[in-house]
């Protein structure tokens, strides 16, 4: 078992080393790696049949010592874990076979699906490591990965401009990680994920009484708890892009369609919410009621950027932020089975919008250069009647756009109002605030309804807006080959409900529910079960209806385009140029000053330092050439001319001798006499 984990986790790693030693446009590189990720789905799937609903399976060895602490290695395999296996295994086949269609043409072709095949090691990895050490190595790497492959068209300034966003708002995420880390060890003396977070745990013995934190090794002030609950949620906003750190998210969508269908449905995103159902039972409820609001308010706000995008990508990349909410607010009402089976409907749907867009990119791209016009392929207003052109690539898309919606007989509505049920049933006996959470759920369903309708209506029904100034104009274009259609047709048979439950419309009956629930849940009979699923599916369906007359040719009514309610949508609450203005402009100007600083004053100081130093060193050279050694050539030029005078008087005659000491002795004698 241990062993089919290992092959699944590290053959994507091989063929991310075997690609990145071949020619970057060799086309084996995509065959290897697609063939690494089918290896692994087989192999995910045999693993998923042995522990789905059985006794967890756990593996470790020691890794190193420090002190007397030990921090060991190992494979954990519990529910949530292999389901984490398999949905990345079964998101990332379907992703590998589009994409060697759908990049064939790049130069970099080779690099491209080293990235890949790196990226799906790293969230591979995440998903069935034991350690907490080593969910960190493996959670920045994830990060690290999708760097490389939202940034991988270099030479355009927005996709550096968007990977650096991307890197650096999980940098501050990671931060928030670390510390919760090490609070954890500094308090349960151990790395360990299954001794502290499995049934029994050391986390599950941990009770808070009288201000402290008491567990089954020591106790601590209970701040340090919301302090590591708060560096948690601080991880699961960057990575599952959660208000206030969801906005590098939509400029994410500067890499490949493909990378974007990856990062939305199975990887990136999706390890915020794994992470919080791995560490679930560390949230008292005080932080779980913060996470329901946090989660509600950003499934909210990102509806309502989503309803007035005209960016094809960027309403879905708004679409999955507002998705990713409604599992933080499962989470934090307790709906955890709920919360992941979202998460898994989730990836299928989701990957199958992007995978439509990138076709729809792709073609609209194709007309672009046929016609040599200047148009932003991605512009959904440039659309329309597309149906007729891309007929399979339509229908996937209301299927996948259905389940979204969360309309009966789509997955997404079997999750969805698992959810909404969920949160009423918590909502029940709290303040009038709290109850303000499943409301807001309820209208962001609605909310969703209305912008799918219109993205679809404006993408594929009316007549082609192009055609209306160029009558002319080439419109060679199809749905693609077979790599662009099975990942398509597989995807939408997945968002469908027979995958996940024989009964379309009782959530309660889906397998994956069933295993997960909790042992609380309330029973059927609770009027939330017929009430929510009935009055969020009528109207759907009106507001669907609604928002398809608004949009295509009827236009029974038009949408305001102007006012501040308008506004606010379009420029996405004007949360980034708030950021811009509160942080970015802040620390570019605090950098600005440091580094002017750093020029004037400490540079300052050091030049007036050197000057000062080198003055004084030619003053101290012209001393010692002129006064030192001056006065020593003197000595030495006085004692030179004495020993000179001095020799003339040894010559060597003997008669020279005799005058010298006559005359000596003459002066001596006339001397005395006058003395």
């Amino acid at each position: 078992m241990i062993c089919y984990v290992l092959a699944v986790v590290a053959l994507p790693l091989l063929a991310a080393l075997i690609n990145f030693w071949l020619p970057a446009k060799s086309k084996a590189t995509g065959l290897i790696s697609s063939l690494a990720i089918v290896v692994g789905c087989v192999l995910s799937i045999i693993v998923f049949s042995k522990v789905w609903n059985k006794q967890p399976v756990h593996m470790q060895t020691l890794w190193f010592t420090i002190g007397q602490t030990k921090v060991f290695a190992g494979i954990l395999l519990n529910n949530i874990s292999v389901l984490m296996l398999l949905l990345v295994s079964l998101i990332a086949l379907p992703v590998h076979i589009y994409s060697t269609a759908y990049m064939k043409h790049d130069d970099r072709y080779g690099r491209y699906f080293t990235y890949l095949s790196f990226f799906c090691f790293s969230m591979l990895a995440l998903v069935v490591i034991d350690s907490l050490v080593l969910f960190y190595a493996f959670w920045e790497l994830v990060g690290f990965s999708s760097y490389l492959l939202i940034g991988f068209w270099f030479t355009r300034d927005k996709a550096v401009q968007a990977n650096k966003k991307a890197f650096i708002m999980n940098r501050i995420g990671d931060i928030g990680l670390l510390s919760a880390i090490i609070i954890i060890f500094a308090q349960f003396h151990t790395f360990d994920i299954a001794t502290l977070f499995s049934d029994g745990g050391l986390v599950f013995k941990s009770i808070i009484k009288d201000g402290m934190w008491i567990s089954a090794t020591n106790q601590i002030p209970v701040i340090w708890q919301y302090v590591a609950c708060a560096g948690i949620f601080m991880a699961v906003a960057a990575k599952s892009a959660q208000f206030p750190l969801h906005t590098w998210l939509p400029d994410a969508m500067e890499g490949p369609t493909s990378v974007s269908a990856l990062i939305h449905a199975a990887t990136m995103v999706a390890a915020g919410v794994f992470l919080l159902g791995r560490v679930y039972p560390f949230f008292t409820d005080t932080e779980l009621t913060i996470l329901a609001i946090i989660g509600c308010f950003t499934a909210f706000m990102a509806a309502t950027i989503a309803l007035s995008q005209n960016d094809l990508k960027k309403v879905l990349a708004y679409s999955t932020i507002s998705q990713l909410g409604y599992m933080t607010l499962a989470m934090g009402v307790g709906a955890y089975g709920s919360s992941l089976f979202h998460l898994v409907t989730h990836a299928f749907f989701k990957c199958l919008l992007f995978l439509v867009a990138g076709v729809v990119i792709h073609e609209m791209q194709h007309i672009k250069e046929e016609n040599n016009l200047d148009i932003d392929p991605q512009n959904i207003q440039l659309m329309g009647g597309l149906r007729k052109k891309l007929p399979v690539t339509f229908i996937v898309a209301v299927v996948g756009s259905l389940a979204l919606i969360g309309i009966p007989l789509t997955s997404g509505y079997l999750s969805k109002d698992g959810i909404l049920i969920q949160a009423f049933e918590w909502s029940d006996g709290r303040n009038a605030l709290l109850k303000l959470v499943p409301i807001g759920a309820l209208v962001t369903s609605w909310l969703t309804a209305f912008y799918v309708t219109r993205l679809i209506a404006k993408v594929f029904f009316g007549e082609f807006k192009l055609l209306k100034h160029r009558p002319q104009l080439k419109m060679h274009i199809s749905d693609g080959g077979w790599q662009y259609r099975v990942p398509l047709i597989l995807l939408a048979i997945c968002s469908l409900f027979p995958l996940f439950s024989l009964n379309p419309f009782f959530y309660e009956n889906a397998w994956l529910f069933e295993s997960l629930k909790p042992a609380n849940s309330l029973a059927r009979e609770n009027i939330y079960h017929t009430i929510i699923p009935v009055g969020v599916n009528i109207l759907s369906v009106f507001v669907i209806y609604f928002t398809y007359t608004i949009y295509t040719e009827k236009r029974i009514f038009r949408f305001p385009q102007t006012g501040f309610l308008y506004r606010l949508s379009y420029n996405q609450w004007y949360l980034d140029k708030i950021y811009k203005r509160a942080v970015v402009k802040p620390i570019l100007g605090l950098g600005k000053f440091c580094f002017w600083f750093d020029r004037n004053i400490i540079d300052g100081i050091i030049h007036l330092l050197d000057n000062i130093t080198r003055k004084i060193a030619a003053l101290t050279a012209w001393a010692d050439k002129y006064i030192v050694d001056g006065f020593l050539h003197a000595v030495a030029a006085l004692v030179q001319s004495i020993g000179n005078f001095a020799r003339k008087f040894q010559n060597g005659k003997v008669q020279y001798y005799l005058y010298s000491m006559l005359l000596i002795v003459l002066i001596l004698f006339v001397l005395k006499i006058l003395i």
